[in-house]
Formats: C-alpha cells, sequence, structure tokens
C-alpha cells in the first residue's frame, strides 16, 4: 500500500464502517501489533503463513461475534500476559527511557545519544538493552517501529 500502512488502514476503515469486523492478514508474527490492533479496531489476527482453513475457522469465528488470534501469535500473548497482567505494561517507560528510545528511533548512535542527554553511551546502552529485552525487539527497525507505535516518535504516515 504505498500511501498506508495495514494498521493505519485498519484503523481508517474501523472509523469509516465501525460494524465492519476487520480480519488482519500479516506476516508479522509481533504480539504487541496483534494486541494493538485487537484492542482497537480488528477482529481477528491470522498469519499469512496459516493454512487456508486457519482462515475459514477465523471468518467463521468472527461472523459468530468472538475474536480469532492465531495460535502462534495468541501464545506469546498468553505469555506475556503471564508475565505482567497489566494491559498497559507495554507503554510504562521512564522518562529517560523514552528519551532514548526517541533518540534512537531517530537515527543517533548511543553515541550521539549520549551527549545530547549527556550521559554515558554506556548508560544509553543500558537503556537501549532494557527496553529492547523488555519488548522483544531485536532490531534497530523494531526500535523504529515500537517508538512510532507508542507514540515516541511521530509516524512517518
Amino acid at each position: 500500500m504505498p500511501q498506508l500502512n495495514g494498521m493505519d488502514a485498519g484503523e481508517q476503515l474501523k472509523k469509516s464502517l465501525p460494524l465492519t469486523k476487520i480480519i488482519v492478514l500479516t506476516m508479522s508474527e509481533d504480539f504487541e501489533f496483534a494486541v494493538y490492533a485487537l484492542r482497537h479496531w480488528a477482529a481477528g489476527y491470522l498469519l499469512k503463513k496459516s493454512a487456508g482453513s486457519e482462515l475459514i475457522k477465523a471468518i467463521q469465528e468472527v461472523a459468530k461475534g468472538r475474536t480469532y488470534v492465531t495460535p502462534q501469535v495468541a501464545q506469546r500473548m498468553l505469555e506475556e500476559f503471564v508475565r505482567d497482567p497489566r494491559a498497559d505494561h507495554e507503554t510504562h517507560l521512564t522518562k529517560r527511557q523514552k528519551e532514548v528510545l526517541q533518540l534512537l528511533a531517530e537515527g543517533h548512535t548511543m553515541r550521539q545519544v549520549g551527549a545530547l542527554l549527556e550521559i554515558s553511551t554506556r548508560t544509553v546502552a543500558f537503556h537501549k538493552y532494557q527496553i529492547m529485552q523488555e519488548h522483544g525487539l531485536k532490531t534497530q527497525s523494531d526500535i523504529v517501529l515500537f517508538a512510532i507505535k507508542w507514540h515516541v516518535l511521530p509516524s512517518p504516515i
């Protein structure tokens, strides 16, 4: 989609047609994206690699007024809930973590972030890796997406 990503399109579609049931069909196994979509606009979350029969099951469940989440993502959601049952745990970042996250997501190096915040590079690394570990982030792209999703960094669209 050249003008809009799937998450934004789903939100806009739900606003325009609030009674429409939307099933996300995605390659992303990121449970945080699933949680966000299901909380805000989606009725189901399914992976593209799922079998065709699972799509049929998802459609049937959503048609009955239920929510469907593919087992691979549902398991991760359950594990995270058991680990921390607070519904909003993913947005619990300290002020310093938000500052570090924003600057890293903007493309600054850890050394640059340290200089801008007047803290050591080692402290920046501590915050970066703590955020990554707590939220299952593995790459710089994950950091950017996480920062956009939780409004630490404005969406480019």
